[in-house]
């Protein structure tokens, strides 16, 4: 077997974590004081307060901004999976390089290729979320602009078409925070290669700072500064 038992505990540690944490964010029942639930509760606000503008280029920008922003991250991931295609193709260098370091850690080349195999993944899960994130903005601004312009007494059907094109504006924020929260348990994931006590170190460090960055961050409570009446 490749790895000790403290190297399988770390991991399950990292698996357990980035799952928690998702739970956590997403389908708890504290989910409601969340940053992120806030942020989809203004998503819906905006796609609402669109109704009233009879000039919408604000609106496109914004999603403009948000399509921009997303392309930069999933071509960040590509990067980081070609940068992880090469580290395999120069395995015998690194464990050179690896051995040099004062880390008092011996890792066999099964192990490094490993480590290496796991970034690659959870390089490829940010690439897939952010793809993903970007043709979800892409549909949301098709939505927008399918909207009716009434902004003086906006029909039903507008009302309609904003929810939806509210729903997928968030739908699309969510899988940008799931890509952007594969990068931040990377930067755990990476400690692995220092050994399993750094592993876990890391992993619970990363955890630790998404935690109060969702609950108890500045950002936080301004994002719950004022509550939003529920628009029909």
């Amino acid at each position: 077997m490749p790895f000790l038992p403290l190297d399988l505990a770390a991991l399950a540690w990292f698996a357990c974590s980035w799952l928690g944490y998702n739970w956590l964010v997403e389908r708890s029942r504290w989910k409601s004081a969340c940053l992120s639930h806030a942020m989809d509760r203004y998503r819906h606000e905006w796609m609402h307060s669109m109704l009233e503008r009879p000039l919408r280029m604000i609106d496109a920008q914004i999603i403009a901004g948000l399509q921009q922003g997303t392309a930069f991250f999933a071509s960040t991931s590509l990067l980081a999976l070609g940068a992880c295609f090469a580290l395999l193709n120069a395995t015998d260098l690194a464990l050179e390089v690896y051995a040099d370091l004062p880390l008092a850690i011996v890792t066999t080349r099964a192990e490094w290729e490993a480590k290496v195999l796991g970034l690659m993944l959870i390089a490829a899960y940010a690439f897939f979320k952010f793809g993903w994130s970007y043709r979800l903005f892409n549909y949301c601004s098709i939505m927008v602009g399918a909207v009716p312009n009434e902004d003086k007494n906006p029909s039903a059907e507008a009302r309609d078409l904003a929810s939806r094109a509210a729903s997928l504006n968030v739908l699309a924020g969510r899988h940008f925070s799931r890509g952007q929260r594969a990068f931040f348990f990377g930067v755990g994931f990476l400690c692995w290669f220092a050994g399993p006590i750094p592993f876990i170190a890391g992993t619970t460090y990363v955890f630790v700072v998404l935690l109060r960055r969702q609950f108890f961050s500045a950002a936080s409570s301004a994002a719950f500064s004022r509550e939003i009446p529920p628009r029909g």
